[in-house]
């Protein structure tokens, strides 16, 4: 016999460790192991039998796996927070002993670490970076809304706002945006950068309180390590459109400014003058080198598609598809190409701008607002005036006035939409997200049908809320009848009721009549028989439904489940339409009811 083997041994748990056993193995604080799991991307699991894992006891406990451990032990960074510690104590005794030069000293030594070997080990190569985009720039963007606060770094809020400031930079001058979403969490934006699709959320800018329900200091952690990497992002993006990094103005916007700054009040120190005009996301960059495409390049391009067309590699329908949907494409890029915007003091600034300018339009606002503003209010060759109040001091007739929300609605919809929808005072079309796509059979509001019809360029008819004004309309036109019409209306409504009772006793009598000669037809008698009329689509439904009982009938058990399964699941899709339905039939209504008081009280 072989020895006995011990419990605990092997299998689960020694593949799992705790996390205090961990912090002891690492001889790091709580703290610090804590930040290293961060920077290093590991975090705790849920083995399968706890128990096991935590060898027969218990208790509720935190676990990793024992090979993250491992591999957390040959990080250089642990030995910068042993040095750390050392350098805190040092600094403690420092300042009971009131030795104030040794203290300078030690602040002037003081050990930091560097997280770009980490950027470089987690993200091999640029595409995995810019698929895990979402949350660096989520992060970013909350911390730059934030107000100065003594659990934060002094130099987090500011270097967040800057790398955020580069990166809608650069989404403005490869015209990157494809959506926009105004929610309850924040503003979405969705973009797509080399191929790689990019979701972030920006709050909105309020001042609001820091919530005392999230621990900053592990927040600060995750941004430490995500305004590295958005900085390693930034530099290689601006790398591959040729811009300037960090971003510059361009010569042209710098003796363009310089005019404007005569009459400007000054907002800030000439050092960060161009910094807060890079910030205002109404000028051009700096390119690295001007270097436009040659024609001899565009010329072999097309000799290249040209062979593929004649050789046969390609389909030439398929081709004709791609060109088509980059025609496409390339007009949405320039959606607000020779548009002219002046943004109210009103409206919220840094979205629309950033909005408008990644579609090719110009915008502005008054220079005591803030700094970067190009035109001012009185120039006539201004097309569109965001407002978001009802009554303006002065209007020109050379623009229109429209709320923030046609900006949005515009972009989402791939087209510029009418402008009556959106005039100051009216109200506002339902916004509609852009990120639910209705599958077959899903429920379609009707705003988002009339906004496919448009997509398609079908004409489509008058809105309902039309129709019934000018139905109400016609009711108070009927209201207005002279005395003598109302009596001709009397004498012709007697005439109908006489001849409705006359009709009515016709009809009596020849029911009477009918009756009379069943009753003499009911004896024995050979009659022609009539060919009964067959409905060929209630037969066609009658032997489809045949067909499939005798299928379900036929199938195994295995695949019954999944067809019961996937049934279930159509009802009650189709459940939950007819209920949408019948919701919006009913607020339709409401609104009618509420139209048709509001209109008898003011005629009261």
């Amino acid at each position: 016999m072989g020895r006995e083997k011990k419990k605990f041994t092997s299998g689960t748990a020694t593949n799992f460790i705790t996390r205090a056993s961990a912090v002891k193995k690492l001889q790091l604080s709580l703290v610090d192991f804590r930040r290293l799991c961060i920077l290093k991307g590991v975090y705790p699991v849920q083995p399968s039998n706890p128990a096991k894992a935590n060898k027969g006891k218990r208790a509720m406990r935190t676990f990793y796996r024992s090979k993250d451990i491992l591999f957390l032990s040959h990080e250089p960074i642990i030995y910068k927070f042993r040095a750390h510690k050392i350098f805190a104590r040092k600094v403690k005794t420092a300042k009971k002993k009131r030795e104030w030069g040794r203290l300078d000293r030690l602040e002037d030594n003081k050990p930091v670490y560097n997280v770009d070997h980490i950027v470089k080990e987690r993200y091999p190569t640029f595409v995995d970076a810019l698929r895990d985009l979402d949350d660096p720039l989520t992060m970013c963007a909350t911390f730059a809304a934030m107000r100065k606060n003594a659990k934060l770094e002094s130099k987090l809020i500011p270097l967040c706002s800057r790398l955020m400031v580069e990166f809608m930079n650069f989404v403005i001058a490869s015209r990157a945006l494809r959506k926009v979403f105004l929610s309850i969490k924040g503003i979405y934006y969705q973009g797509e950068i080399q191929g790689q699709t990019v979701t972030w959320i920006v709050p909105y800018s309020f001042n609001y309180s820091r919530p005392r329900d999230i621990d900053l200091r592990i927040m600060s952690t995750f941004v430490e390590f995500y305004s590295n990497l958005l900085g390693f992002i930034n530099f290689r993006l601006y790398a591959s459109i040729n811009l300037h990094y960090p971003p510059k103005l361009s010569l042209t916007e710098k003796s363009r400014t310089s005019t404007q700054l005569e009459n400007e009040s000054n907002f800030c120190m000439d050092k960060e003058e161009e910094e807060e005009r890079v910030a205002a996301l109404t000028h051009d960059l700096a390119k690295v080198s001007k270097e436009p495409i040659t024609e001899e390049e565009d010329e072999e391009v097309n000799l290249q598609d040209e062979e593929l067309m004649a050789g046969g590699s390609l389909d030439s329908e398929a081709v004709q598809e791609a060109r088509a949907e980059q025609d496409k494409e390339a007009k949405f890029k320039t959606l607000f190409e020779g548009c002219k915007f002046f943004l109210s003091r009103e409206v919220p600034r840094e979205m629309l701008t950033f909005v408008i300018r990644c579609f090719g339009g110009q915008v502005s606002w008054d220079k005591t607002m803030f700094i970067g503003a190009t035109y001012d209010v009185k120039d006539e060759s201004i097309t569109h005036q965001i407002v978001d109040r009802p009554q303006q001091r002065k209007e020109y007739l050379s623009r229109y006035y429209i709320q923030p929300q046609w900006v949005i609605d515009s972009v989402n919809a791939r087209l510029l939409l009418p402008v009556e929808e959106y005039f100051p005072g009216v109200v506002l079309p339902p916004h509609l997200s852009p990120f639910v796509q209705e599958k077959e059979g899903d429920y379609i509001p009707p705003e988002k049908q009339t906004l496919l019809d448009r997509q398609m360029g079908i004409q489509t008819g008058k809105n309902t809320e039309e129709d019934d004004d000018n139905d109400d309309e016609d009711d108070d036109d009927d209201k207005e009848v002279s005395e003598d019409e109302e009596e001709s209306h009397l004498a012709e409504a007697e005439e109908k009721h006489l001849s409705q009772l006359a009709k009515k006793q016709d009809r009596k009598e020849q029911k009477h009549d009918k009756k009379q000669k069943t009753a003499e037809s009911s004896r024995l008698s050979v009659e022609a028989g009539q060919v009964q009329p067959v409905n060929v689509i209630y037969e066609a439904e009658k032997e489809a439904r045949m067909e499939r009982s005798l299928q379900e009938m036929m199938m195994t058990k295995k695949r019954k489940r999944l067809y019961q399964k996937l049934m279930k699941k159509r009802k009650t899709k189709q459940k939950q339409v007819r209920k949408l339905t019948n919701r919006r039939e009913q607020y339709e209504k409401d609104q009618k009811m509420s139209k048709t008081k509001k209109q008898k009280s003011t005629g009261k």
